[in-house]
């Protein structure tokens, strides 16, 4: 089994989510992996997305082990690989997200940038691997001022692919905060798909259990 952790947008909080998901599992005694198609801004070689959730998980070997194509410039992962004249084949991602789900008994895939975000200019879109990948689909969203209008966008993008949605985690959350609040319940009310979790600033532990999300 796995799952694919898609956001509502850029720099939403799919690699601290993520993390903490693969933590989980592990922790509860799941043999949960971790793949990331695509990795933008590793400024000096260092693979930050990976690397957080390998550190944070306590997956064995180099986060290098986890993804298919790493780029420096912090840029969208079509642009990046054209500045480096590289092809990002949708062949190889699945070649690579098989390999290590055949070494897991469940793996939490992440995306990058948005559900729409494009590999290529050719049609290759993130929402294309997780067609590819057949695969379920996590949104991680704001909890603040906006999320409900891109939340809902992001949401019936999916179910206009035919992307199962599992449910909608909103991160950096305040439980004090009514708008907060009150946007969990209007998501939710207005999607008529569950909020999985709230996930507060700094949180460092999500209990879960055994179940596999």
């Amino acid at each position: 089994m796995s799952i694919f952790i898609t956001a509502t947008g850029t720099d939403v909080g799919k690699t601290y989510v993520s993390g903490l998901l693969v933590k989980s599992l592990r922790d509860n005694g799941i043999n949960c992996g971790y793949y990331k198609p695509v990795l933008s801004g590793a400024e000096n070689g260092v693979l930050g997305d990976c690397k957080y959730v390998t550190d944070i998980s306590g997956l064995d070997g180099n986060p290098a082990d986890y993804v298919s194509y790493v780029f420096e410039p912090a840029v969208s992962p079509h642009f990046a690989a054209k500045m480096n004249n590289v092809g990002i084949s949708l062949d190889k991602i699945k070649e690579d997200f098989n390999k290590i789900q055949s070494k897991f008994d469940y793996v939490v895939v992440e995306g990058a940038g948005g559900i729409t975000c494009p590999l290529n200019l050719n049609g290759l879109l993130i929402s294309d691997v997780i067609k590819a990948l057949n695969l379920e689909i996590i949104i991680v969203a704001e909890s603040g001022l906006g999320t409900i209008n891109s939340t809902l966008l992001t949401v019936e993008y999916a179910k206009h692919r035919n992307i199962g949605i599992k449910g909608i985690i909103l991160n950096r959350f305040d439980k004090t905060n009514p708008m907060h609040i009150d946007n969990k319940k209007s998501i939710e009310y207005l999607t008529g798909i569950k909020v999985l979790a709230e996930i507060e600033e700094n949180q460092t532990k999500w209990e879960i259990g055994q179940k596999k999300i």
